[in-house]
């Protein structure tokens, strides 16, 4: 609402950002911006080339103007390269468009590859991180310049947005911010529980190496008349025998058919990450025929 303040303006994102996906269309709800999406690529970025394709003639009276770029880092537990970001900047500085970060999730950008988050937030024009991410109750923070700030704070208030002692809540994000360090024993669970899958050679269940970058492990489905994610992710939710491999209870979101998400936080320690191991590995022998004698 801050960057396309005129209504009428026009955004572009990739079609697999969170923004697009799950916030009801907000943008064109709320704020009169026209959407228009870009296919993302399996590593986050789009396509610059596409993006010039899409770019209105702001002296045509029939074309919405063209006024802002958003991408998310990291995308789906994917770091997004640097390289492609600094292409992202430049071109919104060429084309007179306003850059966004969502970077709910950069914390882990910045852990996975040791770079300082500073270098990823270089050159855009705002930029989102999540707190509640880092271990506080609640709370994102939204940096910009100071003009920007003061124009989205008047935002936020006639959307009702404004909360009254939120000192409690500042208290813990500053908390929070000392547990960044800590992210990298998430990256390590995740890893883990992908490798531990992949081992296991099911002819039903695997994993692709790409995903395992950040906090969430991605298990791939082969649907047939008995499997699929939402089995699979009920079944894991589910404490069914006396086996101890059984006994942990693992809650995972069957994002497609045949994909579910497990996603690491500060709050499992490494014995609930190898309860969440031994458990998953159970019950893949126990759906995939291939384990049963």
């Amino acid at each position: 609402m801050v960057h396309c303040r005129e209504r009428g303006s026009e955004l572009y994102i990739g079609d697999g950002a969170h923004m697009i996906l799950h916030e009801q269309g907000s943008a064109a709800q709320i704020a009169g911006v026209t959407i228009s999406t870009i296919p993302n690529n399996p590593d986050g970025t789009f396509s610059l080339k596409t993006l010039k394709m899409r770019l209105r003639n702001p002296r045509n009276v029939h074309d919405p103007i063209s006024r802002m770029i958003a991408v998310e880092n990291t995308m789906n537990g994917k770091v997004v390269p640097m390289s492609w970001l600094k292409e992202v900047v430049k071109f919104g500085k060429e084309h007179g468009l306003k850059v966004h970060l969502d970077g709910a999730r950069l914390w882990h950008a910045a852990v996975a590859t040791n770079t300082p988050i500073k270098e990823f937030a270089e050159g855009f024009d705002s930029m989102t991180f999540c707190l509640s991410k880092l271990g506080a109750p609640a709370g994102s923070m939204l940096c910009g310049s100071k003009e920007f700030i003061f124009q989205a704070r008047r935002a936020r208030k006639v959307l009702g947005g404004g909360m009254r002692q939120l000192g409690i809540l500042a208290a813990a994000a500053l908390v929070a911010l000392g547990n960044v360090p800590k992210l990298i024993d998430d990256h390590r669970h995740a890893k883990s529980m992908m490798k531990a899958v992949n081992s296991m050679g099911s002819d039903i269940f695997w994993v692709d190496p790409i995903d395992a970058q950040t906090n969430m492990a991605w298990i791939e489905v082969k649907e047939t008349a008995t499997v699929n994610a939402k089995k699979f992710s009920q079944r894991l939710a589910r404490v069914e025998d006396n086996h101890d491999d059984d006994q942990a209870r693992v809650l995972a979101w069957e994002v497609l058919p045949n994909k579910i998400r497990l996603v690491y936080h500060i709050d499992v320690t490494d014995e609930q990450a190898e309860a969440a191991e031994r458990k998953v590995r159970y019950v893949i022998r126990e759906m995939d025929p291939k384990f049963r004698i």
